[in-house]
């Protein structure tokens, strides 16, 4: 039966200590994310509803105004405001789609990192290191694994569904003169296997 040394253990344990950390990171990002989407949706349901009450109001308004007025003088004046009050609809509306467009990035954001953790994906590795390097790590960097394969710490870039997409970024790769990097697929934070890179 194999015995395990002290240091090995020690080390496991610094590497499980290690990830929980990361983990709980994680976790608290994902926390204040979903509390930032839900103040996001109920600022866009609240606005929603204020323009169109504005816009029902404005329409109720301009048809009551316009069913009194008799001279010609006030029916183009009444014109006039109802073009500044679509004015003011047109560009509530388009401010309500910026906010979706910002909640729909921040959805992707989630599925892909869903996508990380539970389907197999392809990486290109530029670089391992015998010791963890922090300073080339950093959480801004969303589209890297650092990932330790025994004894080394594998420094990856892009994240694909697909082996010809990490193919075609591994030849941009080796023309700005990463001779040496290759493909490998990944699961669950897990390398699987080096690819062929052909």
């Amino acid at each position: 039966m194999p015995f395990i040394e002290e240091n090995d253990l020690l080390d496991l344990h610094k590497d499980i200590d290690k990830a929980q950390i990361i983990n709980e990171r994680l976790l608290d990002q994902i926390k204040f994310k979903n509390k930032d989407l839900s103040k996001l949706k109920l600022q866009r349901n609240v606005l929603l509803g204020i323009t169109l009450f504005f816009v029902v109001g404005t329409l109720a308004i301009t048809s009551f105004t316009a069913g009194l007025s008799s001279k010609n003088a006030l029916d183009n004046q009444n014109v006039l405001v109802s073009i500044d009050s679509l004015d003011a609809v047109k560009t509530r509306l388009d401010n309500l789609r910026l906010q979706n467009e910002e909640l729909s990035l921040v959805k992707e954001f989630y599925l892909a990192k869903e996508f990380l953790e539970k389907d197999k994906i392809y990486s290109v590795q530029i670089k391992s290191f015998v010791e963890n390097n922090v300073t080339l790590a950093s959480e801004a960097l969303t589209n890297t694994l650092f990932v330790k394969t025994n004894p080394f710490y594998a420094y990856s870039l892009g994240n694909f569904e697909t082996l010809d997409e990490a193919r075609d970024f591994r030849e941009q790769l080796v023309q700005m003169g990463f001779n040496d990097a290759f493909v490998a697929s990944y699961q669950d934070g897990k390398r699987v296997q080096i690819e062929d890179p052909y």
